[in-house]
C-alpha cells in the first residue's frame, strides 16, 4: 500500500493531507525520513508521524443509505425492527452517524470511523442537514417562513435561525444545524403546521439525490476523501 494511503486509512487525515504530511518530512518509515507519499509500505513497516507510531485501522468505509420508515437508525434493536445497519454489507463494525426517526425517510450515513462520526454528529461542529416536509394545515404562508427563518420558541428553547424555502402550497424545505430531538417537526408544528411526510435530502456536503428507497451506495475513496476533508476543514 502507498504511505499515503496507508496514513488515511489509519485516521491521520485525507489521503491530500497525508500527501502533503509525508512532503513535509514529518513522516518515517522503518526510522528513516521519507517525503514520497507513493513509497510502499506493508504490515510490518513501523510508521511515525511526528515521532508518534501510527496503526492502520483497516479501510475506510463509508455509505449513504436511503432509509425507509419503519427502520431504526441504530445498529441493533431489542425489539427486533430492521436497523440501517443491517440494510448494509456488514464486512465490519459500523456506526450509524447520527439519528433519522423511525417514520422519517432520507439520507443516513454508516461509517467505521468512529471520529468522522464524532465531527458530523457533534453540535459544535455545526454540520447542516436539509429536510423535505409536507406539512398539513392551510398552504405555508410567508410569515410563517420568516419565523422558521429566524428561530422559534420550543420548550427545550428558541431554535437556531435556519434556511427554509417554499416547494409547494404543502411543501418546504429547511436546514438546521441543531440536533435536537424531532426538531424539524415541532418547528413545523410551532407555526401551525404539522408535518404529515418527512425525508433528509442533505447531510453536511453529500445529497441523497436520486438514491432509490431502501437502497445503499458505497463512498468512493475520492469521497471519503472529500469528505474527511471537509470536516478537517470545520472549527474545532
Amino acid at each position: 500500500m502507498r504511505l499515503a494511503k496507508h496514513l488515511a486509512a489509519a485516521g491521520v487525515a485525507s489521503r491530500r493531507a497525508c500527501e502533503a504530511i509525508v512532503r513535509d518530512g514529518r513522516v518515517s518509515v522503518g526510522g528513516q525520513l521519507v517525503t514520497d507519499p507513493a513509497r510502499d509500505v506493508g504490515p510490518g513497516d513501523a510508521v511515525q508521524v511526528d515521532g508518534r507510531p501510527i496503526t492502520a485501522r483497516g479501510e475506510r468505509v463509508v455509505y449513504a443509505l436511503n432509509k425507509p420508515a419503519g427502520v431504526v437508525s441504530t445498529a441493533r434493536d431489542p425489539q427486533g425492527r430492521p436497523t440501517v445497519v443491517s440494510m448494509v454489507p456488514q464486512t465490519e463494525r459500523l456506526y450509524p452517524v447520527g439519528r433519522l426517526d423511525i417514520d422519517t425517510n432520507g439520507l443516513i450515513l454508516l461509517t467505521n470511523q468512529g471520529e468522522l462520526a464524532h465531527r458530523l454528529t457533534h453540535p459544535r461542529f455545526e454540520v447542516e442537514k436539509t429536510y423535505r416536509a409536507v406539512v398539513g394545515g392551510p398552504s405555508v404562508r410567508d410569515a410563517e417562513l420568516r419565523a422558521l427563518r429566524e428561530g422559534v420558541e420550543l420548550e427545550d428553547g428558541r431554535t437556531a435561525p435556519a434556511r427554509v424555502q417554499r416547494i409547494s402550497a404543502d411543501t418546504i424545505e429547511i436546514t438546521i444545524h441543531e440536533g435536537r430531538k424531532r426538531q424539524v417537526k415541532r418547528m413545523c408544528e410551532a407555526v401551525g403546521h404539522p408535518v404529515k411526510r418527512l425525508e433528509r435530502v442533505a447531510f453536511g456536503p453529500l445529497q441523497l439525490g436520486d438514491l432509490p428507497r431502501g437502497r445503499w451506495r458505497r463512498l468512493t475513496d475520492t469521497e471519503v476523501d472529500e469528505l474527511m476533508s471537509w470536516v478537517a476543514s470545520r472549527r474545532e
